[in-house]
This record gives C-alpha cells, structure tokens and sequence, in this order.
C-alpha cells in the first residue's frame, strides 16, 4: 500500500473568506468542509437533513435538487454569512437504476441532472451579484471522472450530467474571469468514502468476506488504479483548498483530475 500525505494546514488562510460547500456532511464533502474550516474560513454547508456533526451554525437545511431548495440556499447563505467569496459545488450523486439504458426513465434523466447539473447552475447564477459586485470570488464545480469513462450499467445519467457541468464550468469561466472571478472543477475517481466502504462490504459479504478482494474488483472495473488505491477524502479536499485558495490565483478554466492515474489517456 502507498503512503498517504500529511498535510500541514494554515489555521488563518482563510480567515475572513465567506465559503459555502454544498453537500458537506458527509465523505469528501465533509473533507473538504473541515478542511476549510480549519483554514479559519466563515463557512456553511448543507444537505437534507442536520448531522449530528456539524454545528446548526455552518448547517442550512435545504434540497437542492429543487428550484425552491436552492432559493432557500442562496438567501440563507446570504443573509448568514453577509456575502460571499467560495462557492465549491460538491452536490453530486446517482440513484438510477442498473440494468443499462432501456430501464432508464425520463425521471431517472431529470433526478441526475436536477443534482448533478441544475442545482450548481442555480447556486451559480443566484450568488454571482455579490461576487461581480465585489470584483472578486471563486466558484469550483467537483465533477467526476465518469465524464470521460461512463459506466453505462447504473450511473450513465450521472455521468452525463458531469460531463454537462465540466462544460458548463469551463464555459463561464471564460466569461467571469476578467471580471474577477475564477471558476475551475476538480474530476475525482474513486475515493475511499463510507459509501464506498458501503459498497465494498457488500461485495465482499457475496464473495466469501475477502474486503481485498472486493476492492481489487472495484478498481479493476475502473481499469485499474496504478496508484493501487482509493484518494482518500482528505486528499480530495486539499487539492480543493489549494484551488480555491489565493495561491491558485492564475489558475482559471481548468479541471484537475484526483484519480491516482486512472484515466488511461492525456
């Protein structure tokens, strides 16, 4: 197994940044949302429901698949924090069924693209006055390396509302970057979530209880991770607050790709 990083972690580099990541209760949404925090940032987050984890005071409860969700969102953020300066979208998810494209529904359609799509789009156009106002901001869109490898038996609707956000994200970066405001997208692979731990003891539980086993059979079915593992959510989250940071201030239109070398082309 490969070590993993350390990271040394700056408690005032973002003292005074007013940042919301959405989906930040859980995997590398929390990562990235501790990681900023940590970073002295003034942060909210929200999901569905409140986490036990998570103070009510960086928690919006809101459903932003809906239109209504993410207009609850964008005035609470607003009002709680008094502006805005990082908008990271980490909103993202499939529950389609498996069975490949025949068994796809159009409501199957419209969930992915209401999650992993329309809810950036909205968060976007809503909270992007104060950051034009300001003449300065950041806006991170987390996409998938799905975009470029879709597995068509469950998550092709995810896949292709991903490759919609990659080009969405590098679409306005070029509109919004001589106005001040940077916007770039980070594609993860596989990352070692609870989800995926979720997913790798049902494997396991059908195979005889080998959990090795059961995570080599995930990463060959990605075609290999020459890394030999999952990013963990920690990793995931420091490039996150590197990009969002001042110290990526030339970096603008771009997608950073976290998967240990699994995408098979340049």
């Amino acid at each position: 197994m490969i070590a993993k990083a350390n990271f040394n972690i700056d408690p005032i580099e973002f003292k005074g940044k007013k940042i919301l990541v959405t989906a930040g209760t859980k995997g590398a949404g929390k990562a990235i949302f501790d990681r900023l925090l940590k970073g002295g940032a003034s942060i909210v987050t929200t999901a569905r429901t409140q986490p036990a984890d998570i103070s009510p005071e960086h928690f919006i409860q809101a459903d932003l698949s809906t239109k209504a969700g993410t207009d609850k969102m964008i005035s609470e953020t607003l009002k709680r924090l008094g502006g805005i300066d990082i908008l990271i979208n980490n909103l993202g998810g499939s529950e389609s069924p498996a069975g490949g494209v025949m068994v796809l529904s159009d409501e199957d359609w419209e969930a992915a693209l209401q999650t992993n799509l329309l809810a950036a789009v909205r968060l976007d156009r809503g909270l992007l006055p104060t950051m034009l106002n300001q003449k300065h901001g950041v806006i991170l869109h987390i996409s998938s390396i799905q975009r470029k490898m879709p597995l068509y038996e469950a998550t092709l609707p995810y896949a292709a509302a991903k490759a919609a956000l990659s080009n969405y994200s590098k679409g306005i970066s070029k509109e919004l970057a001589p106005k001040g405001v940077r916007v770039n997208s980070v594609a993860p692979g596989f990352i070692n979530t609870g989800g995926a731990q979720g997913m790798i003891d049902n494997l396991a539980s059908q195979n005889g209880g080998d959990k090795g086993a059961a995570l080599k059979t995930i990463m060959d079915s990605l075609g290999g991770i020459p890394m030999g593992r999952p990013a963990e959510p920690e990793e995931v989250a420091e490039l996150v607050a590197f990009l969002v940071s001042d110290r990526a201030a030339y970096l603008n239109g771009g997608e950073f790709t976290i998967d240990g070398g699994t995408i098979p082309v340049v």
